[in-house]
């Protein structure tokens, strides 16, 4: 298990929210966490711990008042760690390789490889053959309903067709690296983590996963090491101090 440090921008700024508030609907969000710092201060805070493979979200979609001061913050990240940082929010395959010059290492993408909800696989193959895979990380952020986990795209906002389950993760890693799994339900609450989906998660032998969503101590942290079964790496953002929450950084750092 590696701690893979977050920058999530939201309206200029860089935030933790409560992932289920996210709405594109006048730029709202539940705020948990302003910080007073810029994105490029905490990717050389990350990159002076050499913490390799965080990643920057942009929260607010094209198009969006906010997006040219989101997109401001998070080059200035790349520029102040390049190499360190995979960045998300807005990506597709006509963008995609400028983020790659920008500094990034990877680029993450959800929404654009679903279409009305399922698997749009001329997208995916378009960003494939755009930054290759060992750019492309799949964000297959996830809520429950029904008793299953259906991947989400739009910020968070739409359910897919698609449950996050052994042949989804088969199907989708050919084309990427890595994949990046927000447990939507309980990001940003800093309430525990969503024990199912770590369990599943952890029983797949394949590409390496980011857990992110709930963690609000470091027994958190041992408990998803346990159901992942040393497999997934962890986000922790609402519940670090440098974002207003009680888990010292430093420690956070030393997770392994």
């Amino acid at each position: 298990m590696k701690f893979r440090p977050c920058i999530d921008i939201h309206n200029g700024k860089v935030k933790q929210i409560v992932g289920g508030s996210l709405k594109d609907e006048m730029n709202q969000a539940i705020d948990n966490f302003v910080s007073e710092q810029d994105a490029a201060w905490y990717a050389r805070l990350y990159r002076e711990k050499g913490l390799i493979g965080g990643h920057i979200i942009l929260l607010n979609p094209e198009g969006s008042e906010y997006y040219d001061a989101d997109l401001a913050q998070a080059l200035g990240a790349l520029e102040a760690f390049p190499g360190g940082l995979m960045i998300g929010g807005g990506i597709h395959s006509d963008n995609a390789m400028k983020f790659i010059r920008a500094g990034a290492s990877h680029v993450i993408v959800t929404s654009y490889v679903f279409k009305e909800g399922k698997i749009d696989f001329e997208h995916l193959k378009a960003i494939h053959e755009s930054v290759g895979r060992e750019h492309l990380v799949l964000d297959l952020s996830c809520r429950k309903k029904d008793g299953l986990y259906y991947i989400v795209t739009d910020r968070w906002q739409k359910f897919t067709e698609h449950v996050v389950n052994e042949e989804t993760l088969n199907l989708l890693a050919p084309y990427c690296s890595e994949f990046l799994i927000h447990a939507v339900d309980v990001e940003g609450k800093a309430s525990g983590i969503e024990e199912e989906l770590a369990s599943m998660l952890g029983v797949w032998d394949g590409i390496p996963i980011t857990y992110a969503g709930g963690v609000g101590s470091l027994d958190d942290v041992e408990l998803l090491k346990k159901l992942g079964n040393r497999r997934l790496d962890v986000t922790i953002g609402s519940a670090l101090d440098i974002f207003g929450g009680t888990i010292p950084f430093e420690k956070a750092a030393d997770i392994s």
